[in-house]
């Protein structure tokens, strides 16, 4: 999920306190809660029967507010607790057959607390997505935004696991010309031949940023441009009513699920306040001879979706869908034409999605309509956060 955009007033606020990096420390404890909240798996719950054939099975259920998942090549399960609304004991952990957790790649890159901050650059801060590429490696986005306030400075990176080894093996750091004060990184894909990384900024100006992954230069395209922006007649509606802030602020999210064909010619994207999905060749997005303006026009409008927060294309080219606004997993096959595979009222806001090498989709439900940020009460999750599971029909 991205950072809700401000005012002009609110954003030079951010500004101005992003000038100390004690002040950003400060502010992030302040933000939330000082005891963290665990995220041991729980035990099993009452289901309720899944669409017609859908065959939604719940793989694990969290205490923790969970929002990236990733499977590997031989079915090894990775999920993320960013830091929101309250700390947390683990920001990545490997997901066991039993639900239970470990702490990934080791205890110690988890080791981060609001109320004991750690080295930003060797730590966790507030990991938002982690995905598995086609040569098999893991890469872990953490835009270091607790509460998705202010970006702490040295903390913003990406990093490459090898899942044979289990140890990092590049470290991609962001500095304030691709990821500045306002930004929240959100989603992350990469090239088929492992040299380019692509990732949505959902946050106040909307942007892609570009990684050069043989240099680690990242830059921001499309950069406030309209295809990455939210969608002025569109608003976001979930858990029963239109979401906005306790403030009456609506919710504005920028680009956020993004998707790469198999071949890795085109990247897809969409921001989740909006319903279009758009497209642009990767040769045209790795090109930096292309003007900014030249290559806004050349952006391509593929169609029509929903209201949508994470995005996985398979190798035939079905673009899965979370659709937050009815609890539901739809898929665009190659043709536009749009089908529920799964709808479900344990599905509460979809938000993360990836492929297992059955074929099978693995989604995460976060309930972000049920924040504090969105109730004068205090959040109010009805249930408990969880990854599900389930197999398209072929």
């Amino acid at each position: 999920m991205p950072s809700n955009a401000s005012a002009g007033g609110r954003r030079a606020a951010l500004l101005g306190a992003a000038a100390s990096l004690a002040a950003l420390r400060t502010a992030a404890a302040e933000a939330q809660t000082s005891q963290p909240q665990t995220s041991r798996p729980l035990a099993a719950a009452p289901q309720q029967a899944a669409a017609p054939g859908a065959g939604l099975e719940r793989v694990a259920a969290f205490e923790a507010q969970v929002t990236g998942v990733a499977v590997s090549k031989d079915g090894r399960m990775f999920v993320c607790f960013p830091r929101w609304e309250k700390d947390v004991e683990i920001s990545v952990a490997e997901v066991g057959r039993d639900g239970s957790l470990k702490p990934y790649p080791d205890a110690e890159w988890n080791a981060y607390r609001n109320a004991a901050p750690r080295d930003l650059a060797n730590h966790f801060i507030c990991v938002q997505s982690v995905t598995v590429d086609p040569q098999g490696f893991l890469w872990i986005l953490d835009p270091a935004a607790p509460g998705n306030e202010f970006n702490m400075p040295g903390g913003v990176k990406m990093l490459k696991v090898d899942l044979g080894s289990n140890k990092v093996v590049q470290t991609v750091a962001f500095d304030s010309a691709s990821a500045p004060q306002g930004s929240y990184l959100n989603d992350v894909r990469v090239t088929p031949d492992g040299r380019w990384a692509f990732i949505t900024d959902s946050g106040q100006r909307g942007a892609i940023v570009v990684v050069d992954l043989s240099t680690g230069r990242a830059r921001r395209v499309l950069d406030g441009a309209g295809p990455t922006q939210p969608e002025p007649d569109v608003i976001v509606k979930a858990g029963g009513g239109e979401l906005r802030r306790t403030d009456g602020r609506p919710t504005l999210f920028a680009a956020d699920g993004i998707a790469l064909d198999a071949e890795g010619r085109y990247l897809y994207w969409q921001a989740l306040t909006g319903r279009t999905l758009y497209r642009l060749p990767v040769a045209s997005l790795t090109d930096e001879s292309i003007p900014p303006t030249r290559l806004a026009s050349a952006v391509e409008k593929v169609g029509t979706t929903c209201v949508a927060d994470g995005y996985w294309m398979d190798r035939a080219g079905n673009l899965y869908v979370t659709s937050p606004e009815d609890d539901s997993l739809k898929v665009r096959r190659p043709d536009g034409r749009m089908d529920v595979l799964v709808q479900d009222r344990r599905l509460r806001w979809p938000d993360s999605l990836a492929e297992g090498p059955d074929g099978a989709i693995y989604v995460t439900s976060s309930q972000i309509q049920d924040m504090a940020r969105y109730h004068e009460r205090g959040a109010t999750p009805q249930q408990a956060y969880a990854l599900w599971r389930v197999q398209p029909a072929r």
